[in-house]
């Protein structure tokens, strides 16, 4: 209890100075997004009005400027929605404008100012700031709640200081929220009125949304030490983390609908006219497959942000009680990271599938086209993140004196990732020269065109996701002793299931990828998953009744690692920030020169496809600036640790 009442004075030394709060820019920023959202549904009703609108198509028809879309002519759709609109009032009631039809000179040009490089990095800044407190307070909430059960206070401190480190982030979240806003605005004003024309209610949402959020964590945050009496303020605090990861959630939500809608419009007509049901518009093709997606990769990308803080505080720490501290601290974060990292490939792989189910151009464009190469370096990146868990593991058995006894397992298991990720990150056919074509004797490699497929990477993935938790039990395994007499026994049904799932994995993934038809190669992909969580899940069981009253192997010590497995959390940091940087371009450029795919044109003097080397430089700067702010926070974090240790 003693590491609760210090933290329970320095935190209620900070929080009568509450009303403070209220003037951050966690807060402010908020009320400033709130009266920005009302000025844009005053757009929509003057400037995107449906006579204006209507008024736009009947000139460009008569005009003769038509085109095809998806083999109808404009010019047909257009006469429709003019009869319909002058029918009566009653429809117009029912139906809104139609998308604006946007010449170059519509968008407004700020001098030495690129719009789509400023809104780009405004909106990733975001994304990766956001990404990281939406899925902190997550697993702060549950930390504290296994330290209230348990009663251990180091579930409490380290949840204490996880939830320290994201409110300077929070604020920063806000500015950068309030940027691409403003962003938005100023460069594509024509795109954010029809938007909110038909968003206008969630973005009146999304920013009360917003406010909740802030309020709630600042009570969390400034209450823990007031709250934490361990009885009803204890739970009243629980409830408001509950409140607090509530309206995160539903904010990613509902931005979620917005960049999905812009990929598969639904609830308009081919004109882009909303047709009045906001929820058709939000639950559009790609909506729920990306809710899931990002929920699972900001939580992975949370863990890791916070493994690389009690990295860089393990690494700066001058005392062995300090250092065992930060060592548990990292411990629990990557285990935060690598437990979500590990179904993200699968949660990606639908979002990829559904991509192609609503639109092959989109589909082939994203892995087949010019992107491809972008898959290439996301097949790096995913395997360092896996390399580099794994290591940190490896590491990890140094703590216990019985860690010694799995070390011989461990250049197996590496072999294994390593050929894994050879066949992870092997592209089915590269760009070559005419040369280099007649030298290889044809577009594809002889022997490694078979794979490039999806089959063969899906099989290298499941591979590689079993063997990472494999080298998590053995580190489980490190320091401890069982003492049930049927153990040998266990371990044996325990490889057999592994060896078992790992022959049925291959086996689904070379007959139904290769032997039989295409539709097939899809389909094996579920059984692939499901034989991967049902071994875990059965070994978790299996672990968990040998293992459940167990003895120290040996001795245990926290803080003894050593710092090249820091570094190790740092690269996980970094390589999933660069890698959320390029997918993030990938997934918003297979739109290409459409704003909202199939119903609102492009027409800026950027609607063009950048090369593969800009959109990297341009993400690479993105995340060196992102990084440098992180360090920064680190940095500030280690002053309030300096003042909360003077109190």
């Amino acid at each position: 209890m003693g590491n609760r009442l210090d933290l329970s004075h320095h935190i209620n030394s900070r929080s009568r100075a509450g009303l403070g709060i209220f003037f951050c820019p966690g807060v402010a920023v908020p009320l400033l997004l709130l009266l920005s959202i009302l000025f844009l549904q005053v757009i929509p009703a003057h400037a995107f009005s449906a006579e204006t609108q209507v008024a736009q198509v009947s000139s460009t028809v008569e005009s003769g400027a038509v085109k095809a879309v998806e083999g109808v002519e404009v010019k047909d759709k257009a006469s429709e929605l003019i009869k319909s609109y002058k029918a009566g009032k009653s429809k117009r009631l029912k139906k809104g404008p139609p998308a604006p039809a946007l010449e170059a000179k519509d968008y407004p040009v700020v001098e030495g100012v690129s719009p789509r490089v400023t809104v780009w990095l405004a909106a990733q800044m975001h994304l990766w700031f956001a990404a990281f407190v939406l899925a902190v307070p997550i697993f702060v909430l549950i930390l504290e709640v296994i330290g209230m059960v348990t009663g251990d206070s180091r579930y409490d401190r380290t949840a204490y200081e996880f939830i320290r480190v994201s409110i300077t982030a929070y604020s920063i979240t806000a500015i950068t929220g309030g940027l691409l806003l403003l962003s938005l605005v100023v460069f594509y004003p024509a795109l954010m009125g029809y938007l909110s024309s038909v968003f206008g209610s969630t973005m009146l949402g999304y920013g009360l949304l917003f406010f909740i959020e802030s309020i709630t964590l600042y009570i969390y945050y400034y209450g823990w030490g007031i709250m934490n009496d361990g009885g009803g303020l204890k739970r009243l605090h629980l409830f408001v983390g509950l409140l607090l990861n509530m309206s995160g959630t539903a904010l990613m939500f509902i931005a979620n609908a917005w960049v999905t809608f812009m990929m598969s419009p639904a609830g308009v007509d081919k004109m882009g006219a909303f047709q009045g049901g906001v929820f058709a518009a939000i639950n559009n093709h790609l909506w729920s497959p990306m809710n899931l997606h990002r929920f699972v990769a900001n939580i992975a990308y949370g863990g890791s942000i916070v493994g690389a803080y009690a990295a860089y505080q393990y690494l700066s720490s001058k005392s062995q009680a300090s250092r065992a501290h930060y060592d548990w601290m990292g411990y629990t974060a990557s285990l935060i990271a690598i437990g979500a990292l590990l179904p993200i490939p699968f949660a990606g792989y639908w979002l990829t599938a559904e991509i192609y189910s609503y639109s092959q151009q989109m589909g082939i464009t994203l892995m087949g086209g010019v992107f491809g190469w972008l898959f290439i370096i996301q097949a790096v990146l995913i395997g360092a993140l896996f390399l580099a868990a794994n290591y940190y593991l490896w590491c990890g058995m140094g703590r216990a004196e019985g860690g010694n006894r799995y070390t011989g397992y461990i250049k197996y298991i590496a072999i294994v990732l390593v050929l894994s990720f050879l066949v992870w990150f092997t592209p089915h056919n590269i760009v070559l020269t005419a040369s280099e074509t007649s030298a290889l004797g044809g577009q594809y490699h002889p022997w490694l065109k078979a794979l490039g497929l999806m089959p063969a990477k899906n099989t290298a993935v499941n591979i590689m996701v079993i063997f990472t938790y494999i080298s998590f039990l053995l580190y489980r395994r490190s320091g401890k002793a069982s003492t049930v007499p049927w153990a040998s026994t266990a371990t044996a049904v325990e490889v057999g299931l592994f060896g078992a799932a790992i022959l049925n994995i291959i086996f689904l993934g070379v007959y139904y990828g290769y032997y039989t038809d295409n539709v097939y190669k899809v389909v094996s992909s579920i059984p692939q998953v499901m034989t991967t969580l049902t071994v875990i899940l059965l070994s978790l069981c299996i672990e968990w009744l040998i293992f459940r009253r167990a003895e120290r192997a040996g001795g245990f010590t926290w803080g003894r690692m050593p710092d090249r497995s820091q570094y190790a959390l740092v690269l996980i940091a970094v390589s999933f920030t660069w890698l959320m940087g390029l997918m993030g371009f990938v997934r918003s450029a297979i739109r290409q020169n459409w704003h909202v795919y199939s119903i609102m044109k492009d027409n800026s003097p950027e609607a063009y496809t950048p090369s593969i080397a800009y959109a990297a430089r341009v993400v690479s700067f993105g995340t060196i600036v992102f990084m440098a702010l992180i360090i920064f926070i680190f940095w500030l974090s280690s002053l309030g640790k300096g003042e909360e240790n003077k109190v």
